[in-house]
């Protein structure tokens, strides 16, 4: 059974750009343009994996995988970061996170990041 996966980004080109990568391999269960948006999606859904951007508005990325993490410990996410955002990393695997990306997003690097998070 494909896994699912919640896309969280304020870009919608990042978010289509994600979901071409994924849908061949992964069910999309949602797309969230903000930080609230994500963790009311991911109480909806409950996916397996969570692609969440760092800098959203309302609420952060980071902000989101916090709420997430803290009602589900289990919970899978990735966080999609850009060059440069090294403290935020920080930040966000303390608040939960299972592993990054950076952006400009390559395939095999996405997959690779998803494969070390939930193996196959």
């Amino acid at each position: 059974m494909a896994k699912r996966v919640l896309i969280a980004d304020d870009s919608e080109f990042m978010r289509n750009l994600l979901r071409e990568i994924l849908e061949a391999d992964f069910e999309i269960v949602g797309e969230a343009e903000n930080g609230v948006e994500a963790v009311d999606l991911y109480k909806e859904h409950d996916p397996d994996i969570v692609m969440m951007d760092i800098v959203m508005p309302i609420r952060s990325g980071i902000e989101a995988t916090d709420e997430i993490t803290d009602e589900n410990p289990d919970a899978k996410i990735i966080m999609c970061t850009s060059v440069g955002q090294e403290e935020k990393m920080k930040e966000a695997i303390k608040a939960g996170a299972s592993g990054y990306i950076t952006k400009p997003f390559q395939k095999p690097n996405v997959l690779e990041a998803i494969n070390d998070v939930i193996p196959a």
